[in-house]
């Protein structure tokens, strides 16, 4: 039974992976939106996009305890998609967290959803000492990249969201800084 589970994920690792070198590095701006009321009745924030949809949501951190992201709402977020097991991934958080730790939401707030399992997730963040919020999307993660155009699931995948509540930027593949920073310099 371990042998099926681990090539289940290796498999399922092999995919993310291709598919994060296939589409690496691509960025594209995303026309704006409506802005979203945050009042809204949730039949009304889904229907008003992929930004509205996030709000709306609850994941759990790392500790067990349920985050909405409606906290995080009325200030720009940076929300990162990623996996202990994608290599890329790996590779661009210790600058994503050095990022987080200088703001310390101050102007933005970083947030990262792990398409992975609770376990592997906090051993990760221990291990490498990531301060920013981490929450544990599973599978299910996937689907919230997808509402913002990740049709393919690739990762690390990586979305701007304005103030406003309108997505400024998604990025596709391992971060460039030089380009995030500046991006997020227009804040």
């Amino acid at each position: 039974m371990k042998n099926k589970k681990f090539a289940v994920i290796a498999a399922l690792s092999a995919i993310f992976l291709g598919l994060g070198v296939v589409f690496g590095n691509k960025t594209r701006p995303v026309p704006a939106a409506a802005p979203v009321a945050t009042n809204a009745p949730a039949a009304t924030a889904a229907a008003a996009g992929a930004p509205a949809n996030l709000y709306a949501r609850t994941l759990e951190d790392l500790d067990g305890k349920q985050q909405a992201f409606s906290q995080w709402q009325g200030k720009p977020l940076l929300v990162n998609f990623w996996a202990t097991w994608c290599a890329p991934c790996v590779q661009e958080m210790p600058e994503l967290s050095a990022i987080a730790n200088e703001e310390n939401g101050k102007r933005f707030n970083v947030i990262g959803v792990g398409i992975d399992s609770p376990t592997a997730m906090r051993e990760f963040a221990a291990k490498h000492n990531i301060k920013y919020p981490l929450l544990v999307g599973g599978m299910g993660g996937t689907d919230i990249a997808r509402d913002f155009g990740n049709a393919n699931g690739g990762l690390p995948f990586t979305v701007l969201i304005g103030a406003n509540g309108q997505v400024r930027k998604t990025y596709l593949g391992k971060l460039k800084f030089d380009v995030l920073k500046a991006d997020l310099a227009e804040l």
